[in-house]
């Protein structure tokens, strides 16, 4: 019984991954819906090392405020709510190349031409004839070459609106955004986190994806071409538990 359970669980799920693509047999990918990021049960509050608490400084009788680039008003965001522009551009290249050649001879010789007497036994001991001074010989060789080699490249250029979602004790802002586009049946969506400084952003209210601390991109689709590359699920599963 218990094997047959075993058995029907791969089925189970192969049958509910067909049951929810048949269900929107025909429809393109649903658009998520536009939502208060704090409202969702995985969004956590976000808590980094904070310095010690100061007075601000007096400004008596000043037009100037502090952080502010004009008399009239900053544009950057400040403040829960404020949309910032972050600009994603992507663009590593890595190529690390490694080699290890190591080899070693050893030879190894033993003799006992006289133990306690015991050199006028060896006749009895081994009638065939043994030499003493050569009982034991040893010879051991090891060779290793190893090559390894990796390259990689990665290019990525989006803009993406994020909202900021927390203001940290230290001025830092907590951003979150997210972006999908619908092209015929596939869906592209983009999310973006992390937390960023006000000197940071520029005079025209962006950011540079490099400028987050914690950053979170990520980017990603699902649609039909997607669907065609992606293994399906027996597959997946084959490569889990197969050994081989």
């Amino acid at each position: 019984m218990r094997q047959a359970l075993i058995l029907m669980m791969p089925l189970a799920m192969i049958a509910c991954s067909g049951a929810e693509r048949l269900s929107r047999l025909g429809d393109p990918p649903e658009m998520a819906p536009v939502t208060n990021p704090t409202q969702d049960p995985r969004w956590r509050p976000v808590t980094m090392p904070m310095p010690n608490p100061q007075d601000p400084p007096l400004a008596n009788n000043s037009l100037w405020r502090p952080g502010s680039r004009t008399f009239l008003r900053d544009q950057r965001a400040a403040t829960v709510g404020d949309l910032v522009t972050v600009l994603v551009a992507i663009a590593d290249e890595a190529e690390l190349q490694n080699r290890t050649i190591r080899s070693r001879n050893n030879s190894e010789g033993m003799g006992i031409p006289q133990m306690l007497g015991l050199q006028s036994s060896y006749g009895r001991l081994f009638p065939a004839g043994i030499d003493p001074s050569r009982l034991v010989e040893a010879n051991s060789t090891s060779d290793v070459n190893g090559t390894g080699q990796t390259r990689r490249n990665e290019t990525v250029t989006l803009r993406v609106a994020a909202t900021v979602s927390q203001v940290l004790p230290n001025g830092n802002l907590v951003v979150t955004g997210r972006q999908q586009v619908r092209v015929n049946s596939e869906l592209r969506d983009l999310t973006v986190g992390g937390v960023i400084r006000p000197q940071d952003i520029a005079s025209d209210n962006t950011v540079r994806h490099d400028r987050l601390a914690e950053a979170r991109i990520a980017y990603g689709g699902r649609g039909t071409i997607s669907d065609v590359q992606r293994p399906r699920t027996g597959q997946e599963l084959l490569d889990v538990i197969l050994p081989f």
